[in-house]
Parts: structure tokens; sequence; C-alpha cells
């Protein structure tokens, strides 16, 4: 998952050329919650309500993905013979990271510089796996 957008103050920071609707956003958040590293991949009836009241909050699209990629990169580089963790099955385990985003003043760049380490920390996965 590797999004331009780093932050809800860069999102408020650039307008948007055409917002997007309910639906799209819906679409475009359980697409993010779907590619996330460590989810199940299955998306169900209350993650769709979540969505559709992330939504209805006016979260910013950008810092739902922002969540996704902290509570990811969290998850993902851990300390070398941690216990391995559970699949993620649900929107709603995201809820307090995304709360904590939007309370955030974090760098837009900090967000870019997470994607880039759970892209490098997924390469390096894969190609460890096929050896």
């Amino acid at each position: 998952m590797v999004r331009s957008c780093a932050c809800r103050k860069a999102e408020e920071d650039h307008v948007e050329e055409k917002p997007i609707g309910r639906e799209e956003y819906i679409q475009r958040v359980l697409g993010a919650y779907r590619q996330t590293p460590g989810t199940a991949g299955t998306i169900r009836r209350p993650d769709r309500l979540l969505a559709a009241q992330l939504h209805a909050r006016g979260v910013p699209l950008c810092s739902v993905e922002n969540a996704f990629v902290l509570a990811a990169s969290r998850r993902l580089i851990r300390p070398t013979g941690a216990p391995p963790l559970t699949t993620i099955r649900s929107l709603a385990y995201f809820s307090p990271v995304i709360e904590e985003v939007l309370e955030s003043s974090v760098n837009p760049e900090y967000y870019q510089y997470l994607r880039h380490k759970i892209q490098r920390f997924l390469q390096t996965f894969q190609t460890s796996n096929l050896s």
C-alpha cells in the first residue's frame, strides 16, 4: 500500500480538484484496508459500516491511510524473535490508530518514511522466503 498523501495537514493544505463521494470513500478505505500488511483481506459488513461512519464524521481518507501505515509498521518492524502476531480481521482494529493520527501533528514525511520502510521490509521478507 503506497499512497501519496501523508497526513491530514497535507490534505488540508492541498485543495482537491474533485471531492470524492461517500461510496468512493468507502471503497477506497476498504481497498486500502484490504491491502494493508497483516490483514486478512476480507471485508465484512461491520467494516463497511465503520468506513461509512468515518466518512460521516469527515475523517480525511489520507488520515485513515496513514493510520493503516502506522499500525502496519508497528506490527511488522519488531524485534527479532518476537512472537508472531495474529491476523487483523476487522477494520475496527485501526480505530484507535485513526484517532491517534487525527490528534497528532506528525510531519507528513514520517508517513512516507514508514511506507518506504514497509516496502523494504516486505521485499526483504519475500526475498528470504524465496531462498
